[in-house]
């Protein structure tokens, strides 16, 4: 079992005051080349999990690095939740063994998709935005739907975007990945916008979810699975 990382806030307070100054900053925006290594990264908690969870539940991670749509590394890892769901607090969660997971890739991603919010956030800093400072890698959010933007869904065909608003600030944009499809909310994280989120999550495979995340999900699951009860 993998054991957390050192950094990560010890109690909400902290982690309040720390997405408070991560939201203040202003990082050098990141611009995609053509052929970005992409990776996803995705936490498992037990069968029959429901609710909020609470502190100190077995997680499984998982993390796939592709490039040109073949998976080029993976990595999974274990830990434990460091705090109950609670929207807007996903970090205490989940955030050091998903840092984890993706530190044990053997390979460094220009970017990273992640399975939570960024901008979209009350202090604009959701987990997207937070693991990409924690390891200084550009990050994307994909999630099914937003946390507190609002916004119209777009054109039924690939690549249709809408933008989703908070506060009158584009954070993210419904993007149609698949054509007769729900869109997915992609979200700007660390070093990202609305329009890179797009980009790289188009470039990530034909399926709804993109292909890194999907593998991640699949990798956290085996794991789990492979876990003696």
């Amino acid at each position: 079992m993998a054991e957390p990382t050192a950094g990560w806030p010890g109690s909400v307070a902290e982690l309040v005051a720390e997405q408070r100054a991560l939201a203040a900053e202003r990082p050098r925006r990141w611009h995609p080349t053509s052929d970005p290594l992409t990776a996803g990264c995705f936490a498992a908690f037990p069968r029959g999990h429901s609710g909020k969870g609470s502190a100190g539940d077995p997680a499984w991670a998982g993390a796939a690095a592709y490039r040109r749509r073949r998976c080029r590394a993976r990595a999974t890892t274990s830990g434990r939740a460091g705090w109950a769901y609670e929207p807007g607090l996903l970090a205490m969660r989940v955030g050091p063994v998903l840092e984890a997971v993706v530190r044990a890739l053997p390979v460094r991603p220009d970017v990273l998709l992640v399975d939570a919010t960024g901008r979209d956030h009350p202090r604009r800093c959701g987990l997207a935005v937070h693991l990409g400072a924690m390891l200084d890698i550009p990050t994307v959010g994909v999630t099914h739907r937003p946390l507190l933007a609002t916004g119209a869904w777009p054109a039924d065909r690939r690549g249709a975007a809408s933008p989703l608003l908070l506060d009158g600030e584009r954070v993210g944009a419904w993007l149609r990945t698949r054509q007769g499809r729900r869109p997915v909310a992609v979200h700007a994280g660390w070093r990202t916008d609305a329009y890179v989120a797009a980009r790289v999550v188009l470039g990530s495979g034909r399926h709804r979810t993109p292909g890194p995340i999907r593998e991640a999900r699949r990798l956290a699951r085996q794991a789990r699975a492979s876990t003696p009860r």
